[in-house]
């Protein structure tokens, strides 16, 4: 279980000046909780923040009791990605929650070393259901079952751990492979003939109003 230390925090609390002792303005609310501000060491929360994810349930520990959350919104620094400030929900432990867990593709598939084709995840995450005790931090997808260029992954291959379902249709595609087609070889221009055969035509059309003019001449004559 993922633990991190809080404070409770002024409202009115300058911001800035918790950023610049190295923490990070925060709340917490729901499952019947009050709106709670709150401050939280920055280094303590990344590191939870990298191992746990928004999937995870994490602890905080606040005036000794601590507070069953998942990590809900994080706001980053436009410049330097820091975390600026969290949210933090609440979550009731015997209540079954929807959260979005993202999957990690593992194995190679022999469609596309074998050059048949590419690679197409259609999905990046997947919505299950679960009790927090339950909730997985990740899902992984075995890439090796793509063999031929017509093989796909339905969100039914995923192996889901007990306690977890997906809120997804089953059928719906996670990844596939994508025929390559070989580019047409253009045939490059000879400009340089194309250039001899207009100057020919002018030539000729030249000849042919000279031609023309002489005539009459010779008729006037």
């Amino acid at each position: 279980m993922f633990t991190i230390e809080a404070r409770k925090r002024e409202e009115e609390a300058d911001a800035d000046s918790l950023r610049n002792k190295g923490e990070i303005p925060a709340v917490f609310y729901g499952a019947g909780s009050t709106t709670t501000p709150i401050s939280i060491p920055s280094i303590n929360f990344k590191k939870v923040w990298k191992e746990a994810g928004e999937s995870s349930t994490v602890k905080i520990a606040l005036g000794g009791k601590n507070v069953d959350v998942l990590i809900h919104e994080v706001q980053t620094h436009p410049v330097t990605g820091e975390p600026i400030h969290v949210d933090f929900l609440v979550i009731d432990m015997n209540k079954k929650i929807r959260v979005k867990v993202p999957l990690e593709f593992t194995g190679i598939s022999n469609a596309v070393k074998n050059g048949l084709g590419n690679l197409v995840k259609v999905l990046h995450e997947l919505e299950i259901e679960a009790l927090p005790k339950d909730l997985p931090h990740g899902l992984e997808v075995d890439l090796s079952k793509l063999e031929t260029a017509d093989d796909q992954i339905f969100i039914s291959d995923i192996k889901l751990p007990a306690g977890v379902s997906a809120v997804a249709n089953e059928h719906d595609v996670v990844a596939s492979i994508v025929l390559q087609v070989e580019e047409k070889e253009e045939v490059p221009v000879d400009l340089s003939s194309i250039e001899v055969e207009k100057k020919g035509k002018k030539e000729e059309e030249g000849a042919e109003v000279a031609e023309a003019g002489e005539k009459a001449e010779e008729e006037k004559k």
